[in-house]
């Protein structure tokens, strides 16, 4: 039997098996090659992971979107933007980690199909997550769900827009979000954290990195725009309680925990969790670790949900 990881830091036996057996997965995509890029963008993923009663897929003034929903009353309503560097991922390929938030948290959720670079850079893809996002609000009672329970959530690039969201919602004084959840979000503009430079290589690399940074940025440098790099906000105070979902192995845990850091020194309610030995997009891969990964979202949105509703 395999003895548990317990050093955060260290590749678990079962991933880094998995990692050997399925190598395209933990090579880094480093150059926007127009075949790769075609792969990476499709519509279609692997075969579901869950059944959900009810999924369908909709627009939003031409931004395409998916809603997954469970028979009976949803606890919330999550709006959920995939990962991918902001130049890859789709909600077909992101399937599995909606129907997995669908099923854990018993809320509605609705996956966004954003504007993707370098096609279309910065802020058009935020600009499509904002919009999907008040669309929300003003069409939750057509899926049975209360206004004062919605939530974004976010993986990798994902997480970065989920965290640019709850920002921009904040400045703009619009109806507060019910929380934020960030899994291993990219929230640093590129600034080398001791994990970016330990597990360079390791799914992702700092050479993607700046290659996505490249795209997403349109060659502008927006490192302190706080809604490009949230990390450089003045200040993180007043925004929705967060949970920061982490991987022990992933280049940018020791980011996502600085992001979860300054949201408590800023007053703002925060949970992180780290799962050792995981890297970079394990609850994507469906690895061993996201089966309680999921379970722990599940269980905070539903919380979250309770807490606002009257």
């Amino acid at each position: 039997m395999t003895e548990p990881t317990t050093d955060e830091g260290v590749l678990a036996p079962e991933v880094a098996a998995w990692l050997e057996a399925n190598p395209m997965y933990g090579t880094p995509l480093e150059e926007l090659v127009p075949e790769i890029l075609e792969l990476a963008r499709g519509p279609v993923g692997a075969p579901p992971t869950r059944d959900i009663a009810h999924v369908h897929d909709d627009d939003v003034d031409g931004i395409p979107i998916r809603v997954y929903r469970n028979d009976g009353p949803p606890t919330g309503l999550v709006v959920y933007f995939h990962g991918g560097g902001f130049v890859i991922g789709s909600i077909g390929l992101m399937d599995n980690v909606a129907r997995e938030l669908a099923h854990g948290s018993s809320a509605v959720v609705v996956s966004v199909g954003y504007r993707l670079a370098p096609e279309h850079p910065y802020p058009a893809g935020l600009d499509d997550c904002a919009a999907v996002t008040e669309w929300a609000f003003a069409n939750a009672a057509r899926f049975d769900a209360d206004p004062a329970a919605i939530a974004v959530a976010g993986e990798s690039a994902g997480g970065n827009l989920a965290a640019a969201v709850s920002l921009r919602r904040r400045d703009a004084g619009a109806a507060p979000l019910a929380g934020q959840v960030l899994m291993y979000p990219g929230v640093a503009a590129g600034q080398d954290f001791p994990s970016a430079v330990e597990f360079d290589g390791l799914v992702i690399s700092r050479a993607a990195g700046r290659m996505y940074r490249q795209a997403y940025w349109g060659d502008r440098d927006l490192g302190r725009d706080p809604y490009a790099a949230p990390l450089h906000a003045e200040t993180l105070a007043g925004l929705p309680p967060a949970l920061v979902v982490l991987g022990g192995c992933d280049m940018l845990r020791d980011e996502g925990r600085a992001y979860a850091n300054r949201l408590a020194a800023d007053g703002v309610a925060v949970e992180q969790e780290c799962y050792a030995g995981q890297p970079h997009g394990f609850l994507n891969f469906g690895l061993p670790a996201s089966v309680p990964a999921f379970d722990r979202i599940g269980a905070w949105l539903r919380t979250r949900f309770a807490d606002v509703r009257p």
